[in-house]
């Protein structure tokens, strides 16, 4: 019973370090574009709320696609690994 609900923690563990792994290139991606935009907008005093928005989807969006077999793979071992009983 009790290695049972050990087993139940890990497996909850593995899924979400897994997911903060898969989802940080994008997020980071967001950041540093936010954050190149923001620093554009001071610098020319352009002060414009939705200006940030275009740009930082367009490179979210695009790291996605670059990294969707990376992500695709890693989402495919581990349900295989959660299916064989091998986690």
């Amino acid at each position: 019973m009790i290695t049972e609900s050990y087993e139940a923690v890990d497996l909850v563990r593995q899924a979400l370090s897994m997911m903060l792994v898969a989802s940080a290139p994008i997020l980071l991606a967001g950041l540093f574009v936010g954050l190149t935009v923001s620093i554009l907008q001071a610098m020319t005093q352009i002060q414009e709320q939705t200006l940030s928005f275009v740009p930082k989807i367009v490179a979210m969006v695009t790291v996605t696609i670059i990294l969707a077999p990376w992500l695709a793979q890693m989402l495919m071992d581990f349900s295989a690994r959660l299916f064989s009983g091998n986690v």
